[in-house]
């Protein structure tokens, strides 16, 4: 699950109940000797794996006109990219309206924008750093005044953080500024820095004119709702909080390559939606997840067969003649409300399946447009108490994790790359890549077991220490008799039987527990002794030579109650018994006899279903082993449960539960089966999307969990405060910033400083890279796989799609010539 949305650098506000996040602004647009210092080509090259996919044409291959419907997640609470509920959709709003000075080319590479600037560099670094900015001389906003120094100072006084009236989310950067004044002339802008400050690109992009900044009303409220001046190649023609969206127009006043575009309209379609918005043609362009992308698969393949045949896929082939039989069954029987119940069942699901073969047809005739999203999913694991408190666990769960395995599994069916992320400060492609995961080290399950063990977590520990006497000694009693106390010595038997009794009586309805536990062993003992005598009969008439038949044996098999399910459903489970009804076609006891026939029928029916594998209602004899995963040899898997004085190795692990979040849980599902073969026990917690991040990963509510990150043209700047060591409030809370593992040291916060202050761009990257190893080292965060970036758009959209780290250029984006401008355009004269 991505969690990213706010502006570049945010600095979030140091409580534990902040969402503040990294920013996405340029989203869219002896083992730690190595420590990372490699050479500088590592990272040099561009990726071909981070390559966008935006059917990429020159501007005379651009239709001139039309309107685009362009989906967005939500409509955007503010269009202050600084603010704190700033989000993804403000971002791609401020892109195509507002003053980027740099943006990022395919690689992620900062690069100067000639729009806004002829030239910026550092001309001065001693005794302190100074930039000086040469303006477009063409470049103005809206309202016809020229950009320049008083909308520099409006906004370093804004963002700087010195003023409390400000309600700003970040001040990364210009914090570091010590005055801006105006050059040589109007269009040359000085900023002086009190401190050296290597990231000096990544500000003033946005830049907001000083008609927002100047004030802080003005910044708190005027620019959340609207925006009336503006400097790019669209300007916010309106924002209709009713129909969720906002309509961007062409910039008339735009000095630049105009817009082909005649509007750019963002519409609302949140992401469970995706699907029916594109099928009901309400949107050009709009980001989907695996789910759609397999039902598009689905959708054109049944264009290609013709299209007349019914669906093997969807809601209605999840029916099969056993649940279509029990919901007759109750929909027609005696029990009225049940029988409401079932019936208004029996719609949904005709009307459900009606809806998804229109959603099918109408899903055909789209392009689907695949990268690397410049983000990465990790592992999280809360270091702040716990087991993964001692460094040496965590260790041994990222050593335990295959990360290959599990890249490849989220990216290879989508026919992109799968090479785990070698670092958490930046991509393969950027400048400042380089892999530096040997400072944690490979997969081993060896020595992931050997770091459990020197923890002190080991089979033996499992088992809890008797606070009392042990097996073997000589125990004390005390018996009262007759109002007098004496002490009588137990026996061996006597002290066993003791233990187990207080046990028994600690437990809940302790005895009919042990009389259930009793009844279980005396049945998988006579199965095996039956088990044992077949075998010996079989062997007997093979000796002799007779082939015979199984019919004796199947007859001699236990009933269901010696047998085990692996999945949810139970053997020889049926509805409750069905009330009397007042107004039934057939008496009562023939009603309820007839209803349970037709739903035991129904349930041998299932069952009859139901493939040998471990699949949800498959069965076997109790004592059977489950069906098990792949895994190591027997050598590798620890001889049971691990635990330490009594208590089991076992972490908590947080996944989302909503209809996105599929792949995710799939993830969680296969990491929680590689912590099980070094005897870490994993107890999944599935959690309503809205709580996921707020209530779970931000408090501190989990000890694993998988969420991402976005990767950075400026990783000392926006690496710092995701990184950083947790320090103690004065109330005796922790002051996490975005550090949600809670894992942190003094050396990583000391090279980020030295990295965000060395001006020389290859020193400083080296000092990225060595806080990269120690990050790894420290396994708080394991990066698994770079996300996939899928989009669907109609086959004439072009310049838009996958930008992976490429930041788009919106007054390029269009209709391919010929094609059609919009799903709600009209046709042009």
């Amino acid at each position: 699950m991505s969690h990213v949305g706010a502006p570049r650098g945010r600095t979030c506000s140091r409580t534990l109940r902040s969402r503040t996040l990294r920013s996405v602004a340029l989203l869219t647009t002896a083992v730690l000797a190595l420590s990372a210092c490699t050479s500088e080509e590592d990272g040099s090259e561009p990726s071909a794996a981070a390559a966008p996919d935006i059917s990429a044409v020159k501007r005379d291959g651009v239709a001139q006109g039309g309107t685009m419907h362009w989906a967005v997640d939500t409509m955007p609470a503010t269009l202050n990219a600084y603010q704190a509920d700033a989000d993804a959709a403000t971002s791609r709003i401020a892109g195509a309206v507002l003053p980027a000075l740099f943006t990022l080319d395919k690689s992620g590479r900062p690069q100067r924008n000639p729009d806004y600037l002829e030239s910026a560099k550092i001309v001065e670094r001693e005794p302190k750093q100074v930039v000086l900015y040469k303006l477009n001389q063409q470049a103005v906003w809206s309202n016809g005044r020229e950009i320049g120094a008083p909308d520099f100072v409006a906004q370093w006084r804004a963002l700087r953080g010195k003023d409390s009236a400000y309600w700003t989310a970040r001040n990364a950067g210009y914090e570091r500024i010590e005055k801006i004044e105006r050059g040589a002339n109007n269009l040359e802008v000085r900023v002086t820095f009190n401190k050296p400050y290597a990231d000096w690109e990544s500000l003033f992009s946005p830049l907001y004119p000083k008609d927002v900044t100047g004030t802080p009303n003005a910044f708190n409220d005027g620019a959340r709702k609207g925006l009336k001046v503006t400097a790019g190649p669209f300007t916010v023609k309106k924002v209709d909080s009713k129909a969720k969206e906002t309509t961007l127009a062409r910039n008339p006043h735009w000095w630049g390559e105009p817009a082909k575009l005649d509007q750019l309209v963002m519409r609302t379609v949140p992401r469970g939606e995706s699907a029916a918005a594109l099928a009901a043609r309400k949107v050009d362009i709009v980001e989907i997840d695996t789910t759609v992308v397999k039902r598009m698969a689905l959708a054109e393949k049944d264009a290609e067969s013709g299209g007349g045949r019914p669906l093997t896929h969807g809601p209605g082939t999840t029916i099969t003649p056993g649940s279509a039989l029990r919901s007759w069954a109750l929909a027609n029987g005696s029990d009225e409300e049940k029988a409401e119940e079932a019936q208004e069942a029996r719609k949904r699901t005709v009307e459900s399946i009606a809806r998804y073969a229109r959603e099918q047809k109408g899903l055909r005739g789209y392009e689907i447009r695949k990268s690397l999203e410049p983000a990465f999913t990790q592992l999280a694991l809360n270091g702040e108490s716990g087991p993964l408190a001692d460094e040496r666990v965590r260790r041994a769960v990222a050593r335990a994790i295959n990360r290959q395995e599990l890249a490849e599994t989220v990216l290879k069916p989508l026919g992109l790359p799968a090479k785990p992320p070698g670092s958490h400060l930046a991509l393969m492609g950027q400048k400042a890549y380089a892999d530096s995961s040997e400072a944690l080290g490979k997969q081993d399950t060896v020595e992931a077991q050997a770091l459990l063990a020197d923890a002190g977590w080991t089979p033996e520990g499992f088992k809890k220490k008797d606070s009392g006497a042990k097996a073997g000694s000589k125990a004390q009693k005390k018996r009262t008799a007759e109002g007098e106390e004496g002490d009588e010595e137990l026996t061996e038997e006597e002290a066993e039987a003791a233990a187990e009794a207080a046990a028994q009586a600690k437990r809940p309805d302790a005895k009919t527990e042990e009389a259930e536990k009793k009844r279980a062993e005396e049945q998988k003992r006579k199965y095996e002794e039956k088990a044992a005598a077949e075998e010996k009969k079989k062997g007997e008439k093979d000796d002799k030579g007779d082939k015979g038949d199984d019919k004796d044996a199947r007859a001699d098999v236990p009933s269901d109650e010696g047998l085990y399910i692996v999945g949810d459903n139970k053997p020889g489970q049926t509805a409750p018994r069905a009330e009397s009804a007042t107004h039934v076609l057939a008496p009562a006891y023939a009603a309820r006899f007839q209803g349970a026939a037709l739903l035991r029928q129904a349930e041998a029916m299932d069952d009859s279903d139901k493939k040998p594998g471990g699949v949800a209602g498959a069965y076997a004899p109790r004592g059977t082993a489950a069906p098990a995963s792949p895994s190591p040899s027997a050598s590798t898997v620890p001889s049971g449960p691990l635990g330490k004085d009594g208590k089991p190795l076992s972490l908590r692990f947080v996944l989302p539960s909503g209809a996105g979040a599929e792949s995710l849980r799939a993830v969680g599902e296969r990491i929680s089966r590689m912590l099980d073969r070094i005897g870490v026990g994993t107890e999944i917690s599935k959690v309503s999307d809205d709580e996921y991040f707020k209530d779970h990963v931000a408090s501190g509510q989990y000890d694993l969990a998988l969420y991402s990150w976005p990767a950075s043209a400026f990783p000392a700047t926006d690496g710092r405060p995701i990184y950083a060591k947790p320090v103690p409030a004065s109330d005796g809370s922790l002051l996490v910033e975005q550090n949600y593992t809670r894992v942190g040291t003094d050396h990583i916060d000391q090279l980020f400083a030295s990295a965000a202050a060395e001006l020389n761009e290859g020193k400083s990257r080296d000092l990225v890279r060595q806080a990269d190893a120690r990050i790894w080292a420290a396994a708080g965060s394991i990066p698994l796989y770079q996300r996939p970036q899928l989009v669907a758009v109609k086959p004439t959209v072009v310049n838009a799609g996958a930008f992976g780290f490429q930041t788009p250029r919106y007054q390029d984006i269009g209709f391919r010539e010929g094609g059609a401008a919009g799903p709600d355009a009209k046709k042009k004269k």
